[in-house]
């Protein structure tokens, strides 16, 4: 039985922070491999700054470098739009695998803006992954008043699987700066090239 981690997000783009995170999890939660979800389009961003899913799936690949990191667009094959009804599916698809939910501190911040998150957090267990200076704001996030009572010391990360749901484990990791805003802010044309390089996205 497979174990998997699924970072989800837009990745627009992808950047150096989110191979730090998934390379992190690979070693701090014992996995297989770690799948990068990237969006259609998430809910709570603006279409408007979004480029195009070629061009995300492009950069996600050029990002990746690494043979247990694997981007994917399966959430527009499952025709999927929330983060619930994905791993519903993937449940279903792969009944062979145990998966876990990867975010930054950043998205445990809003994660009580998600659609239907308390069944997010009673499907897979829950990885946050965090720099020190975060760890304080993710353990005062709005969600973490009713998942509080179902955090796992960071010693047993790696037990995952055999963990009794809701659970959720904050992991300590070293700090990145990368920032796809920043990325965007810099480098606006982004898109269209990696597109040019990448014709098959």
């Amino acid at each position: 039985m497979a174990r998997i981690g699924l970072l989800g997000g837009s990745f627009n783009p992808a950047h150096g922070g989110h191979r730090h995170i998934s390379i992190e999890a690979l070693r701090r939660l014992a996995l297989d491999e770690v799948w990068w979800l990237v969006s259609p389009q998430n809910p709570l961003k603006d279409k408007a700054d979004m480029a195009p899913l070629a061009a995300r799936m492009a950069s996600a690949r050029r990002t990746a470098r690494h043979p247990r990191i694997r981007p994917t667009d399966i959430e527009a094959s499952l025709g999927t739009a929330y983060t619930d009804d994905t791993i519903t599916a993937l449940k279903r698809t792969f009944p062979q695998h145990r998966f876990i939910w990867i975010m930054g501190a950043d998205n445990l911040l809003q994660f009580s803006r998600w659609k239907r998150w308390r069944d997010i957090a009673r499907e897979v267990p829950i990885a946050v992954m965090a720099r020190g200076d975060y760890i304080g704001r993710a353990r005062r996030a709005p969600a973490m008043a009713w998942l509080r009572r179902h955090v796992r010391g960071e010693a047993r990360a790696k037990h995952w699987a055999e963990w009794e749901l809701p659970a959720i484990v904050i992991l300590s990791i070293p700090l990145d700066p990368s920032s796809a805003t920043a990325i965007r802010t810099r480098d606006p044309g982004w898109a269209s090239r990696i597109g040019a390089t990448n014709p098959k996205g």
